[in-house]
């Protein structure tokens, strides 16, 4: 019995992906899916991006509270770490710019 659900589930998933494997090449099969795809891709990179960020913040001001005469170091540190992880989110905003035009 197995066998067989799994041969009718296969057998349904190919049919299902034939449709658009044999789609015209201009037409647009995903419909609104790319939208979705795109916003749920964009909130998922800047809740990423903000966790990171608020994680860095954390730790520069638990450092800065521990070792005061460090806090110029520190500060360089936290700046320079916060320019990477916002430019995840800016990588984040071009691949999802260029699955919206594309």
């Amino acid at each position: 019995m197995r066998k067989f659900l799994m041969i009718a589930l296969n057998t349904v998933a190919l049919i299902s992906i034939a449709a658009v494997a044999f789609a015209a090449e201009g037409a647009n099969t995903y419909g609104d899916l790319v939208y979705f795809g795109a916003a749920l891709g964009m909130a998922i990179a800047a809740a990423g991006c903000g966790i990171g960020q608020g994680l860095g913040l954390k730790a520069a001001c638990e450092g800065t509270a521990r070792n005061p005469e460090a806090s110029n170091k520190i500060t360089v540190a936290l700046i320079l770490g916060l320019a990477f992880v916002e430019s995840l989110a800016i990588y984040a905003l071009v691949v999802n710019l260029m699955l919206l035009t594309a």
